[in-house]
């Protein structure tokens, strides 16, 4: 399976884009924490799901559009998987807390497992990881950067009150 990849540059910076006939495999932050391991079947190229993902990604930046209709493909554990999958159920411009995620995938003692998880989701943005905020409302770890992170909740109106907006 050749997985094809492209760049995207939108306002929070460019992203890899990264997609075989399977599904999207990944959307990468330019200085990504944990960048998606790349293998010999990565080729840089054009193929229909990466176009179909710049043209949602785009209307989503533009405020056209609220959840994103892609087929998926990410590669992880089953538990990262879980908790990918309940990440694509926070509604747009909505937070949840790690303790209220790890709560949703049946493991309410689970935060710090479901916050790792978070930090390994291949597809943010399509994949909302950064609806996940501390349980005191303050913006917390994210692979974009906590500006992005910001930048992101703001777009969607989700910014909460009590957020550290200094960080």
């Amino acid at each position: 399976m050749t997985i094809f990849h492209t760049r995207f540059d939108g306002p929070v910076g460019p992203l890899l884009l990264a997609a075989s006939d399977a599904g999207m495999h990944a959307i990468e932050f330019h200085a990504a924490r944990h960048p998606v391991k790349r293998g010999a079947d990565w080729r840089e190229g054009d193929h229909r799901l990466l176009r179909e993902a710049r043209k949602q990604l785009q209307a989503y930046f533009d405020g056209r559009r609220r959840t994103f209709d892609l087929p998926l493909a990410p590669q992880g554990t089953e538990f990262q998987r879980t908790v990918w999958h309940a990440l694509a159920a926070i509604p747009y411009g909505e937070t949840v807390s790690y303790a209220q995620l790890a709560a949703r995938v049946g493991r309410p003692s689970a935060s710090r497992a479901v916050g790792a998880a978070n930090g390994r989701n291949p597809l943010p943005i399509v994949l909302p990881c950064h609806r996940v905020i501390g349980a005191d409302g303050s913006l917390t770890g994210f692979g974009g950067g906590l500006p992005t992170k910001q930048y992101l909740l703001e777009l969607e109106g989700a910014l909460p009150r009590q957020a550290d907006l200094s960080v």
